[in-house]
């Protein structure tokens, strides 16, 4: 995978139904906020930033990558979305870039192997929950969104997507209580999944903070046959200025 850089992609944004329960992601809750319309959901911006690093380097990246996103502006429902690849310091970035005039709207710094799973910190320790990794949490995350790399259904393999969307559900069923937005995650990949396994998800908050509206930093394992298989560092604003 050495310095492969990958090729960039466009596609057309969207919100999936699922995503309607956060203000957020429809136009009267994004009015409210002050936003012009729909912000699409970071999850589905990041299935699209994943499309040319999983093209590119294929199941190693999944199997011990991973990457550093950071949403910077919102990318709005029905925005065309440039992927764009590029190398910095021997790092690669995919950039998503839209017509909006404040470019990039979020960066993604890709690893291609990341390091080994750490313990969770010290915090606020959430409720234990376990998934079905199957359809929207399996092969079908980013389909459903137009991420359409057939890489996923060809080997039975999770969509790297399906670990941030997991986080964000414990963000939203445990701490916010309102329209809430995701800022970054850094994910690390430590083993291969594959479609229909049970994963159980520890996690805690390790930070709170005010910057731009009320913070939370939580980390999260994803834990498979006893193995973290993910780990995530994932930041939210929880209660918007």
């Amino acid at each position: 995978m050495k310095n492969s850089l990958p090729a960039p992609w466009t596609v057309t944004a969207q919100n999936l139904p699922e995503h309607r329960r956060n203000p957020i992601h429809t136009d009267e809750g994004a009015h409210a906020a002050g936003f012009p319309r729909a912000l699409v959901a970071g999850v589905t911006t990041y299935a699209y930033l994943t499309h040319p690093v999983a093209k590119a380097w294929g199941v190693p990246w999944l199997a011990n990558g991973g990457g550093h996103v950071r949403f910077r502006k919102p990318v709005f429902d029905q925005d065309t979305v440039l992927c764009e690849p590029f190398m910095k310091d021997d790092s690669v970035f995919i950039h998503a870039v839209t017509s909006e005039p404040e470019q990039p709207r979020v960066v993604f710094e890709a690893f291609e192997a990341a390091p080994a799973a750490l313990a969770i910190r010290t915090g606020h320790v959430l409720r234990t929950v376990e998934y079905t990794l199957k359809g929207e949490h399996g092969t079908e995350r980013g389909l459903l969104a137009g991420e359409d790399l057939p890489l996923y259904r060809e080997h039975n393999l999770v969509h790297p997507a399906v670990w941030p969307t997991l986080a964000n559900d414990v963000v939203h069923t445990q701490i916010a209580t309102g329209s809430w937005v995701h800022t970054r995650s850094i994910i690390r990949h430590h083993a291969l999944v594959h479609a229909g396994a049970m994963c159980r998800i520890e996690s805690a908050i390790v930070d709170r903070f005010n910057a731009g509206g009320e913070r939370v930093v939580l980390d999260l394992h994803f834990i498979v046959d006893n193995t973290v298989v993910t780990s995530i560092e994932h930041e939210a604003i929880i209660k918007l200025p």
